[in-house]
């Protein structure tokens, strides 16, 4: 698979910019009877080395905006947590398949329920940056299902600089297109950014539901755990995915 194409930009003007700042990655192996079932049948699982995993990766959105206007106070900066698994289709495009993204914005939730169909819930949320120690805090409060909450303390390690093409790190992490549903209908958006800065993360303390809320009740510690400053990000539109009627049904790579 392909998986260099998608990091480049694509032709066009961007339909919006976002900064994504201090993001942790955490991810945990699942096994593939668990998660096939959550996922639309137009798409296949994408694996490595056959493992699959589902990963909660909380982070901030800076400098929220469409390509027209400025970035408008209140709703341009706020924290959001996203539960997600890894996809393609029929081979091609790698991205991201979200169960569930929480965010402290209203209006973000609202926006992007209506515009990008995605399953956005409304939460109360904190982070705490102080040195090389983050605190980060998520409480779900709307729709359900609740609990859905998430409290996690960590520490910034050593710099790892961007992933390698074949290695684990870049098949978590560098994920440009995502997938999203509309009635029948299957959608793809893309987003371009450079390579991800890594950093090793220690996790000093991590409870959450928000992987069981999710349908996952994985137990433990994450066995992949890696910290990110940050990327500035151009957003371009969600397109339709045509059906394709010689298609296989979806299944695991």
């Amino acid at each position: 698979m392909d998986r260099i194409a998608p990091t480049r930009r694509p032709e066009g003007p961007p339909q919006g910019y976002h900064q994504w700042r201090s993001l942790l990655f955490a991810h945990w192996e699942v096994p593939l009877d668990v998660l096939r079932p959550l996922v639309p049948s137009r798409l296949s699982l994408d694996t490595f080395e056959g493992r699959a995993f589902v990963g909660l990766v909380p982070f901030t959105m800076r400098g929220i905006r469409p390509r027209w206007l400025p970035a408008v106070p209140g709703f341009s900066a706020f924290h959001e947590t996203n539960v997600r698994t890894y996809v393609h289709l029929d081979g091609e495009s790698p991205g991201v398949w979200f169960f569930s993204l929480d965010a402290a914005n209203a209006a973000a939730v609202l926006g992007a329920r209506v515009g990008w169909s995605l399953p956005y819930f409304l939460a109360e949320m904190e982070l705490d940056h102080r040195g090389s120690s983050i605190r980060y805090a998520s409480r779900r409060v709307m729709p359900g299902p609740v609990p859905a909450d998430l409290s996690a303390r960590w520490t910034i390690g050593d710099e790892l600089g961007a992933a390698q093409p074949g290695t684990l790190e870049h098949f978590l992490c560098e994920r440009y297109f995502l997938y999203a549903r509309r009635g029948d209908r299957l959608l793809r958006g893309q987003v371009h950014h450079t390579p991800y800065p890594l950093r090793s993360a220690t996790l000093e303390s991590l409870s959450q539901s928000l992987l069981p809320a999710a349908g996952f009740p994985v137990r433990g510690a994450p066995m992949n755990v890696l910290y990110s400053p940050g990327v500035d990000v151009e957003v371009f539109p969600l397109t339709e995915v045509a059906e394709d009627a010689d298609a296989p049904e979806g299944g695991s790579a």
